[in-house]
């Protein structure tokens, strides 16, 4: 008796998108059977040749859009077909991810070509005709001066986050790609130009598409161009499911504000957002005083150690990550239960890009923001952008504490919190006014109280200025 191996059946959302069959059928293994609104929307006109500007919320399955009409379209053995452009290094990497699990049953490979790793091992796969390449901007700009990578069989180009791509860090290398590459004709093996329009097929995505990125993209695009938005995009560019608070808090207080969080939370994973590399080495030395197990992910990080980080991340033996804006777009990992901002972004986008990371594919999830009493405004533009009110949220058996007192300047200076300095610098001017006589007294501050020569008003010398402080210092030295 012969024993008869039984496949799930093919997905018909999918099916009537006009995907091929040997697509579907990894689609049925990995459990996919409805398309989400962006792929629903993206993929048949993808499959058509145009080129598309397309628009979905975080989380809603983007790289499938547009990874599974290459894999349809794609030729098995033509080397470096499509080129798919991303910000970050880590989104390299599990962009390549996905598109070999998606096209598992096709036979096409895909690479990452990302700064921080061996070109030699970069150079090794293009030069095996591998069809599909993923990189950063800087890398494969560096691999097409070498002459490594060709355009010459160039059929799909795809910026992901295309907001950023084209953001002023990125913008200049996207110009000079983008400007190699328009006007390039792709031609079949037997000397046909492919379908009916003469070039490659364009495809810019993100969560975020401002006009001024609308008109910048369309300049390396064919007309006509197709501007694909999915269902509630341009509203409200978050996904439904994630609770958003806000946190009142002061710039002191906010890690022992963390600290009760995280116990109140008791988050599976979670994800601690700072603005600079230095505020999250600064939390992680923190965090590690307080006993919590974390990885960090920030710039400069060798690409070995990030590497780990992510598959620590994507095992889920990470339960806390600390991370800076550059890994907001490159972290595509399900089971991600809270965001905490623990500095408001720069960038309104930037905090869409950061909560995006939790609340994956219909999943639940809850996003917290530390906010200083002098950051109404950037929570006013997040909201604005959102087309949301973030609620505020209030910690039980947090009470916020005073200033904190400077440290002395030198030793045997004292002082005490800055409130209490300010009191003290005017009470010394108002003595000295008043002992030191005369229109002088009246004039300089804090000085000598007898001699008229510094008498109220201002104090003489800032103690907050260490420079006034080091000559004398200088001076002792050369003595």
């Amino acid at each position: 008796m012969s024993l008869k191996t039984e496949h799930p059946p093919l997905p018909q959302a999918f099916a009537d998108l006009g995907l091929k069959e040997n697509i579907l059928r990894a689609l049925a293994n990995l459990k996919f059977d409805t398309p989400s609104d962006i792929q629903r929307l993206l993929i048949p006109r993808a499959l058509a040749g145009v080129d598309i500007l397309g628009q979905a919320r975080t989380g809603t399955g983007k790289t499938a859009a547009f990874g599974l009409p290459i894999l349809s379209m794609a030729q098995k053995g033509v080397g470096s077909q499509a080129l798919i452009l991303v910000p970050t290094r880590e989104l390299a990497v599990q962009v390549q991810a996905e598109i070999e699990r998606l096209g598992k049953q096709t036979g096409l490979r895909a690479t990452s070509v990302v700064g921080g790793a061996k070109i030699q091992m970069q150079q090794r796969a293009i030069e095996h005709n591998v069809e599909i390449i993923v990189g950063t901007p800087g890398r494969v700009i560096d691999l097409l001066d070498r002459g490594i990578l060709q355009l010459n069989n160039m059929r799909f180009i795809v910026l992901d986050e295309v907001d950023r791509m084209l953001d002023i860090g990125f913008r200049e290398d996207i110009r000079k790609m983008l400007s190699r590459m328009k006007g390039l004709s792709h031609v079949k093996g037997d000397g046909s130009q492919e379908g009916d329009r003469a070039g490659h097929q364009t495809m810019f995505v993100s969560a975020t598409i401002s006009d001024e990125i609308d008109k910048l993209a369309r300049r390396y695009m064919r007309e006509p161009v197709e501007k694909i938005i999915a269902p509630g995009a341009d509203e409200r560019p978050t996904v439904d499911q994630i609770e958003q608070y806000y946190l009142s808090v002061e710039p002191y207080d906010k890690h022992r504000l963390l600290r009760m969080l995280l116990e109140k939370e008791n988050p599976d994973m979670a994800i601690v957002f700072t603005r600079t590399k230095h505020g999250a080495e600064k939390l992680a030395k923190n965090l590690t005083l307080d006993g919590y197990s974390y990885q960090e992910i920030t710039p400069n990080l060798r690409q070995a150690r990030r590497d780990r980080v992510m598959k620590a991340l994507r095992s889920h033996k990470c339960r806390i990550l600390v991370a800076t804006d550059l890994a907001s777009r490159g972290i595509d990992v399900n089971g991600i239960t809270h965001i905490f901002n623990y500095d408001v972004p720069d960038d309104p986008e930037a905090y869409v890009h950061r909560i995006g990371r939790t609340a994956r594919m219909g999943a639940a999830g809850r996003a917290f923001m530390f906010v200083t009493r002098d950051q109404g405004s950037e929570l006013t533009r997040i909201e604005n952008l959102i087309n949301q009110e973030i609620p505020v949220m209030k910690v039980e058996g947090f009470t916020p504490k005073d200033l904190p007192a400077l440290p002395p300047l030198y030793p045997g200076h004292q002082r005490g919190g800055r409130q209490q300095q300010g009191q003290q610098r005017n009470n010394s001017g108002q003595q000295g006014g008043q002992q030191g006589g005369g229109q002088q007294g009246g004039q300089q501050g804090g000085g000598q109280q007898g001699g008229g020569q510094q008498g109220g008003g201002q104090p003489s010398a800032n103690p907050y200025k260490k420079q006034s402080l080091g000559g004398k210092f200088r001076r002792a030295r050369r003595r």
